[in-house]
């Protein structure tokens, strides 16, 4: 049964549940709960289990209260119910690729639903709307919009990445320049809140929960599925790089300058891109909707300021490419999926950076990056400017808070792992002092952070503000409506205001 909640939730009995205190009091009283409620689960310490529970970042493994594993969006209603009768925190996981491992709660004794066993793709032609299962990888959903109508919609490289929790809170790929991000392919979706009931969100039902849920989405409900929008996927895309020489601190200030001219005055739309760095090479990578001659065309003014030529071009047609970008990956995947890594991330959202920060961050890139034996890297996604789908989205529209064509020009993400063994304690410095060479030189209105790169290390005050900013204080004001008990928790969840 569907309820309608327009303007607000009311609570009953559920909301002053006395949670059981004791840890193994718990798990039987959720065993119990789960088992009743025919609600399919792991067994402890099974091969469903341990897969389930494996983190795709090594540094941070927790253990859960319990797994279920349903595959009707009642199964979930019915395992939020369960985790609000017992008392103990629920928290969905899509593909489990959460840098901070939030998907298992962030730290032990979390309920966790894992969606993964729910990962249908349809498409209806009439309306060219995708509907897709909460649970589905974005390998698996591209592949299955490709097979049925050559449609698509913008989102990110990786195949194994869950579709709910990279879509939920923005989904940054290589048509997000053309066509947006994932977050504002998303028209509708079904969700189960704190209260135990299930309501369809979209701009004209819930349109309050809808706007929270894109950007937010984690904090407010389980979502089920999703309907995306889709546009006809171009019959032949361009995969390009440029090798860039950046081998001293001033060659960087004077490549980067240029590029950073070059996006705010108007990339080409059709033109997607990053530049990618690590202690081997620096590069503008990335893809563009056209043939080989209009890449060439539409990029040659960025090659005259930067006295570079195309390094690689390479035609494709689209799930060639997406191919090309997983870089050996299986592409259509569901489970089991095993990629682990041991790292630590972080991220930023900036403008163009003037000379004195720019300065700072190159020095450092030469002086220390370079210095770093570990395996690390840096993206700087190519995110606004003048042509940018991004930032031509009303500021408001979503909860997603970055949406500025003067602030918001560069999207980054900072990766530093260790191929064996476990991440150094003293490792964390390097990444964070990498960060503060540019939040030294900027206002706090200036930058952000983006929570799909999510760095654990931050307060969960920083974190709100930095992952949310002016969008907080109605974040805040929806969490007290929707779950003022805080059901959906992880140590950097919107707190109730």
């Amino acid at each position: 049964m569907h309820l309608q909640f327009t303007l607000s939730i009311t609570w009953v009995g559920l909301a002053v549940a006395n949670p059981l205190s004791n840890p193994l009091a718990k798990r039987a009283a959720i065993d119990d709960c789960l088992r009743a409620a025919n609600v399919p689960v792991n067994a402890p310490n099974s091969n469903d289990w341990r897969a389930d529970a494996n983190p795709f970042n090594q540094r941070l493994k927790y253990t859960p209260v319990a797994i279920a594993v349903p595959t009707t969006t009642a199964q979930v209603q019915a395992a939020v119910s369960c985790a609000a009768k017992v008392g103990v925190k629920v928290n969905p996981k899509s593909g489990g690729h959460s840098y901070a491992s939030f998907g298992l709660g962030g730290e032990n004794g979390h309920f966790v639903v894992q969606l993964d066993r729910m990962n249908a793709v349809t498409y209806d032609s009439a309306t060219q709307i995708a509907t897709v299962q909460a649970g589905a990888r974005l390998g698996r959903v591209a592949t299955a919009l490709y097979n049925n109508g050559r449609r698509a919609f913008s989102h990110g490289t990786c195949p194994g990445v869950g579709v709910s929790g990279h879509s939920l809170h923005g989904g940054f790929g290589f048509s997000s320049h053309t066509h947006g991000l994932a977050v504002d392919a998303i028209v509708g979706a079904t969700v189960v809140l704190a209260n135990t009931s299930v309501v369809e969100t979209s701009q004209t039902e819930n349109p309050h929960i809808f706007w929270a849920l894109r950007g937010a989405g984690s904090n407010f409900g389980i979502v089920t599925s999703l309907k995306f929008k889709t546009f006809a996927a171009p019959s032949q895309v361009t995969v390009f790089s440029i090798n860039l020489p950046w081998n001293s601190a001033s060659a960087i200030v004077q490549g980067w300058s240029a590029i950073q001219d070059w996006l705010k005055a108007g990339m080409p739309k059709e033109m997607n891109g990053r530049i990618f760095g690590n202690q081997m090479q620096t590069q503008i990578q990335g893809l563009y909707h056209g043939t080989q001659a209009e890449l060439r065309t539409a990029i040659q003014p960025l090659l005259t300021k930067l006295n570079a030529q195309l390094s690689q071009q390479q035609q494709y047609d689209w799930m060639g490419a997406f191919s090309y970008y997983t870089y050996g990956q299986q592409v259509d995947v569901s489970r089991p999926y095993n990629l682990v890594e041991t790292f630590y991330s972080k991220s930023l959202v900036t403008p163009a950076l003037p000379n004195n920060v720019l300065q700072n961050v190159a020095n450092y890139w030469v002086q220390r990056a370079r210095s770093n034996n570990r395996n690390w890297f840096i993206i700087i996604d190519l995110y606004g400017g003048a042509n940018s789908a991004i930032t031509k989205v009303y500021s408001n529209a979503t909860a997603y808070a970055f949406r500025d064509p003067n602030n918001h020009l560069f999207l980054y993400e900072f990766y530093d792992r260790v191929n064996s063994g476990s991440y150094p304690s003293n490792g964390f410095e390097f990444l964070d002092g990498w960060v503060k060479s540019f939040t030294d030189g900027l206002t706090t209105d200036q930058w952000g952070m983006y929570i799909n790169y999510a760095d654990p290390t931050l307060s969960r005050a920083t974190a709100q503000d930095v992952y949310y900013r002016k969008n907080l204080p109605k974040l805040r004001a929806l969490k007290t409506e929707l779950d003022p008990t805080e059901l959906f928790y992880y140590p950097q969840a919107i707190q109730p205001a």
